[in-house]
């Protein structure tokens, strides 16, 4: 296996446990994070604290058992595509939602570099209403 498959795998096994820190040693410290324009935390965030605070704080703060469960990993030399479902229940409204993903990873010297998300941002937005 592509060893920067099994870095993106150790990397949803961890947020999948709640081990934020894991996740975060596993960011590059200048690492470019796009959100899909348009979703709830679309925008890019530049190093771990950044996606910290645009991201994983807002995930944690907002929604009840929210996942991102990849199924498939394609692969080739430094980039890792992870193909998945997010799901989850957002506190305000108590309605639920399930979306497929896209998750394009770039590795450099074991960490990640870069992160693009593609999803349905509108399936991703409606239980937020």
């Amino acid at each position: 296996m592509n060893p920067n498959t099994t870095t993106a795998r150790n990397l949803y096994d961890a947020f999948a446990k709640g081990d934020v820190p894991t996740v975060l040693g596993g960011l590059a410290s200048d690492i470019r994070w796009v959100e899909a324009a348009g979703g709830p935390y679309g925008g890019v965030s530049h190093g771990p604290m950044e996606v910290l605070a645009n991201v994983f704080m807002k995930l944690g703060g907002e929604w009840d058992g929210f996942a991102a469960i990849p199924h498939q990993y394609v692969a080739e030399g430094d980039m890792v595509v992870a193909l998945g479902n997010y799901s989850g229940t957002f506190k305000a409204t108590g309605k639920s939602f399930t979306a497929p993903f896209a998750h394009v990873w770039t590795f450099q010297d074991g960490k990640a570099i870069a992160f693009q998300q593609h999803t349905d941002t509108v399936a991703h937005r409606e239980p937020m209403q």
